[in-house]
């Protein structure tokens, strides 16, 4: 039991080092997320080495890494997952199988996910909310802006919702679906809103660190620097820096707080026992 602690710990260590970074710099460093991975992994080698029951717990923990490092390039390259936030993942993956058992281990790796999907949903809400309130002025204006250009989307969601609640009268539980469709348009142009409104700074070009994005493409003589999801690479640092003074960068919603969150969601249902490891 003391090396489940030790991983427990271990992880929750990492996890809170990882989100103080990302909520002061806006970025996970990737010596943070390897650490833990080579730690984990090390630690679970040499507690199977001398342990003398196998290495079940060792491959256990390799499996996990292997599982996690395939979800958190799908979430990378799905565009839902900044490279630090996939790391971030990749590594708990060597963490939190805690289990010599597959099977534990997968219940383990579910519930953690559940956790994670239900605190990120209402982080990306609350977290849109504040801003939102924060730079009122600027979202108003924008949402405006977009409303104007997309009352099309808007009258149709009307429309159709309106459908929805008259055959409701046959089959109640259509109301749902039509508050669903009307709230729709306005949840996802607000969204885009408070990401125009909210999420683009201006900041000095000597300020820049690998991996942050560009607002728009910057065009530098000849060369073309594209906005793209890797983000800015060294070279393209050491360009902007030479040409460009002052910089507009897009910037993410930090989301390790909900790695924590989630994390310390899973460590009390095994501390509760709703979870078990045999």
């Amino acid at each position: 039991m003391l090396e489940v602690i030790f991983l427990i710990v271990l992880g929750l260590i990492w996890i809170i080092f990882a989100v103080i970074q990302d909520l002061k710099k806006r970025e996970i460093a990737n010596w943070l997320n390897f650490s833990l991975i080579l730690f984990a992994l090390i630690f679970r080698f040499f507690y199977s080495l001398f342990n003398n029951q196998g290495y079940s717990f060792f491959y256990q923990g390799v499996l996990g890494f292997g599982v996690f490092f395939i979800i958190g390039n799908l979430l990378y390259y799905g565009r839902v997952f900044a490279g630090g936030d996939a790391k971030l993942i990749m590594a708990l993956g060597a963490v939190i199988p805690f289990s010599e058992s597959l099977f534990a281990n997968l219940n383990l790796v579910m519930i953690f996910f559940a956790f994670f999907l239900v605190a990120g949903a209402f982080y990306g809400i609350i977290y849109s909310l504040v801003l939102g309130i924060k730079n009122y002025g600027n979202f108003k204006k924008e949402f405006s802006k977009k409303f104007k250009k997309n009352k099309k989307f808007f009258y149709m969601a009307l429309v159709l919702s309106l459908i929805l609640v008259v055959a409701s009268i046959f089959i109640s539980t259509l109301v749902f679906l039509a508050i669903l469709i009307i709230i729709s348009p306005y949840i996802y142009f607000s969204a885009k809103a408070i990401d125009e409104s909210c999420m683009i700074k201006k900041i000095n070009t000597k300020n820049l660190t690998e991996g942050d994005w560009l607002y728009k493409d910057v065009k530098i003589g000849k060369k073309l620097i594209k906005a793209k999801w890797d983000g800015l690479s060294k070279e393209e640092i050491i360009l902007l820096r030479k040409k460009k003074k002052d910089i507009l960068i897009r910037q993410g919603i930090p989301f390790s707080p909900v790695f924590l969150i989630s994390y310390l969601a899973l460590i009390y249902m095994l501390i509760n026992q709703k979870v078990y490891l045999f």
